[in-house]
């Protein structure tokens, strides 16, 4: 009985208590009120960008109004692209901007601690151990950045999203343990006393969470499946919006209304209160709160923070009223402001004024947010051009307009830029539906340093109001993404070259496409700086350029030293506009869920001169899958490859083919290729050679029938992977033409790799299958299965989950040879 009224209690929780009362709501200004019921802050740790704990920070958030954040390490940018072919730091600006647009949907705040491309907190793929990480990362530097931002946001809370157990990735274990660390450290004044130096005070962590490894072993477990009537979700339901966000990631599933529990294990605390613990046990959740830790004998100073959390409530109150919202928001800042003053003049003890101080700023910040939103004044923010250049001045336009009830006194806009501007509209009272229009000149400097992704923008309007004594400010961002970009951007191609010592090409064409982003016309000079030995013609080409983000090309013919050493190279690119050389790459990243952004780098050719053989005349058929481009790149080596239609693997001659490949994860991505795989095999069954690339467990793969024989792919896929690049490979069957055919194949050409040896190793295949290679991380079981080969009919199937995408797009010598040899199976006989 007992355990039915439990059930019936977790149904009642999710279910609409006024299915019709959401036609009425207004999410967004509830989304502002709610933060005022409670000063408790919280801290998720993470990784990667898809780290944070989506549902249950959507329940803090959104549901209980607890000013929460997500801290994430890195960028992402070792990760797989499913949604284009950027990877690497362009992969990280997307990561990271989804991250951002995810936060908003769970009302969180994204940070990291990598702060620039390249940086050393970087995401250099899986580990399988947090020594791995932080020697990777840098222990020191990477600590010293966590306790730097524990210092400068004061969480009460904290929880990494995973937990310290062999069966997790080795970043997230690192930041698991760096954080469990900092509970500590980040009170303790000897530990990076420069903070202290710069302004910054240590900060007691309250509370450390970890997710409980199971619900028995929990000291707290939470519903969070109920239905939230303003916003017509659940918080596991807006956890999974916010995840469809990472769409790079494949994130994202459309789930129901249901019970769900969050099971924590507190770890530390510093409440030493005995009795059941409770997520917010031993932490003031409100001013009222607060004021029971005050010193009795500061009664104005009690009665003030009373007062203030009693207008805090009736702000809260008044939803879905937005006028009445802008009224008592403005009585609430009145309040925050007369508290702090007092605050500051009580005899109160260093930490409780500071945790006091702190939590009123908190609020003034929330409040300037009510204000603001429920004056229900629309701003328009717009630059002339989203793209700057050196020495040009840009037009700014800020409307504004108000919409609401009451009168805007000193409406007024500024810009917050380093760059000079002037402003001709000045302030003025702006009543309810008038509306005006402020426009600054912006004079951007001519060395004005260019675009960062992940630096804040460079032009923001500040705008500002007052209503009685009260002023509200807010900082907006322009329409689209403004960037100071080159006068001039230089894209080569090919980006990257490999020189075939066996077959040295004499005259090697590449391009160079010149952007013009001057406003107006632009000639530039450019030219090629190339290796010593080589020449190029012409040594220069004038490009006359004459409107803004308008393309044109340079045409040049690199002429390579016929006995040329093996080893890398670079070309270099540049171009000269008005007695300035630029040199840059821009490479522009646009999609529709987080918009435009630039990512800028040198520009070069990436060059390799090595001895690669090729069959004569094998003729490739390449299945591409989106996700790698080494189809491009065995075109450039000089091999003869077809990118495959979904017409001719419906329907084409698969017979005129000597080798078939499918690129990484073609199942997940080509549904011709799934729907026709029996062609396929029928292809190999009369003599044809298919290479399969790697493939998750869940892209569509069936163990039974992909492959001509069973063939299962490792799962979970985080135990099957072989992550050390340097690891030691035993050649299994070292008679076998894979290792001699075109290429005889040495050690070397296991050298150099890069980010890991394979992933999604299978874990158990048909007999029929021959095994070639074997490998391990240290301290691990060998895997066999890195490279599979069966007969089939007439011909052959060849299964590989070595990442030889990353080594081909990387430039890595082996890759090249050893992919050949695989292609090459069968020929040479």
């Amino acid at each position: 009985m007992k355990k039915l009224i439990c059930l019936l209690i977790a149904f009642l929780l999710v279910l609409p208590m006024n299915p019709m009362a959401r036609e009425n709501e207004d999410p967004d200004l509830w989304s502002a009120l709610k933060p005022l019921e409670t000063t408790v802050t919280f801290l998720n740790t993470g990784a990667h960008p898809d780290d944070e704990r989506s549902d249950f920070l959507a329940y803090l958030s959104r549901g209980l109004g607890v000013k929460t954040s997500s801290l994430i390490a890195n960028r992402g940018e070792g990760g797989q692209n499913e949604i284009g072919q950027e990877l690497d730091n362009a992969l990280g600006i997307i990561r990271s901007r989804e991250m951002i647009e995810a936060a908003k949907v769970t009302g969180v705040k994204a940070y990291h601690l990598s702060e620039t491309t390249s940086d050393p907190i970087y995401d250099f793929g899986f580990s399988k151990t947090p020594n791995e990480t932080l020697s990777k990362w840098g222990e020191g530097l990477t600590y010293e950045r966590l306790i730097r931002f524990i210092r400068t946001y004061q969480p009460d809370i904290v929880m990494p999203s995973f937990r310290d157990v062999d069966s997790q990735h080795g970043h997230h274990r690192a930041i698991s343990i760096l954080t469990q660390r900092a509970f500590e450290d980040a009170a303790d004044p000897k530990v990076y006393p420069e903070h202290l130096e710069e302004g910054l005070s240590p900060w007691k962590i309250k509370k450390l969470y970890l997710p409980a490894e199971s619900k028995e072993s929990a000291t707290s477990s939470i519903e969070i499946g109920m239905l939230d009537d303003i916003y017509g979700k659940s918080y596991p339901q807006i956890g999974e919006e916010s995840r469809f966000l990472h769409k790079s990631q494949g994130m994202g599933s459309e789930i129901p209304v249901a019970p769900r529990q969050v099971h924590l294990e507190l770890v530390k605390s510093r409440d030493s209160s005995s009795g059941t613990d409770q997520l917010f046990k031993g932490i003031p959740y409100d001013f009222n709160e607060w004021a029971v830790k005050l010193p009795q004998k500061e009664k104005s100073l009690v009665k003030g923070y009373r007062q203030l959390q009693s207008q805090l409530e009736r702000t809260i109150s008044s939803y879905p009223d937005r006028s009445k919202a802008f009224q008592e928001a403005q009585k609430s800042l009145k309040l925050v402001e007369k508290a702090t003053k007092m605050t500051k003049k009580a005899k109160l003890d260093s930490g409780l004024k500071e945790d006091l101080l702190h939590k009123l700023s908190l609020k003034e910040e929330q409040l300037m947010n009510v204000s603001y939103l429920s004056s229900d004044l629309d701003v328009q923010a717009t630059s002339e051009s989203d793209v700057l250049t050196g020495g040009q001045q840009v037009k700014v336009e800020v409307n504004v307009k108000n919409g609401g009830k009451h009168v805007l006194k000193n409406a007024d806009v500024t810009l917050d830029t380093p760059f000079h501007f002037s402003k001709k509209t000045k302030k003025k009272n702006l009543k309810p539906g008038e509306e005006r229009t402020f426009t600054f000149k912006v004079d951007v400097p001519e060395e004005a340093e260019t675009y960062h992704p992940y630096e804040e923008p460079v032009i923001q309007a500040l705008v500002k109001f007052r209503s009685g004594s009260v002023e509200t400010v807010k900082k907006e961002e322009l329409n689209g993404t403004i960037a100071v970009l080159p006068d001039v951007g230089l894209t080569m191609s090919p980006e990257d070259l490999v020189v075939n010592t066996a077959d040295v090409k004499t005259d090697v064409p590449v391009s160079v496409e010149v952007t013009n982003y001057k406003q107006g016309k632009s000639t530039a000079g450019v030219s090629l700086d190339v290796p010593e030995g080589w020449t190029v013609t012409p040594s220069s080409v004038d490009i006359h350029l004459t409107d803004h983000k308008e393309k044109k090309s340079a045409d040049f013919v690199l002429h390579p030293p016929t006995e040329i050493e093996e080893g890398d190279f670079k070309v270099e690119a540049h171009a000269n506009v008005d007695g300035k050389t630029f040199g840059t790459t821009v490479q522009e990243i646009n999609y529709s869920h987080i918009g435009t952004f630039y990512y800028l780098y040198d520009a070069a050719i990436n060059g390799v001169s090595f001895e690669l053989l090729t069959p004569e005349g094998m003729k490739v058929g390449y299945i591409e899958s989106g996700f790698d481009q080494v189809a491009d790149y065995l075109s450039n080596v000089g091999m003869e490859i077809t990118k495959l239609t979904d017409e001719d693997l419906v329907s084409g001659d698969l017979s005129q083919f000597d080798t078939i490949v499918t690129g990484i994860r073609a199942y997940l991505s080509r549904d011709a290729l799934n729907e026709n795989n029996d062609r396929l095999k029928t292809y190999v069954e009369e003599g044809g050679h298919l290479v399969v690339q790697y493939h998750k467990p869940n892209d569509r793969w069936d163990a039974a029938t992909t492959a001509p024989y069973p063939l299962t792919i490792g799962n979970p896929s985080i135990r099957w992977r072989v992550t050390d690049e340097n690891a030691d490979v035993e050649i299994l069957k070292p008679e076998s033409s894979l290792f001699s055919y075109p290429n005889a194949l040495s050690e070397n050409d296991w050298d150099n790799w890069v980010q890991e040896r394979g992933l999604y190793y299978p874990m158990d295949w048909d007999d029929r299958y021959e095994t070639f290679v074997r490998m391990n991380d240290p301290g691990e079981e060998s895997f066999d299965g890195g490279i599979l080969m069966a007969p089939y009919g007439e011909g052959t199937y060849l299964y590989t989950n070595l990442v030889f995408y990353r080594q081909i797009q990387g430039q890595v010598p082996g890759g090249y040879r050893i992919f050949t040899n695989l292609l090459s199976y069968g020929q040479g006989e």
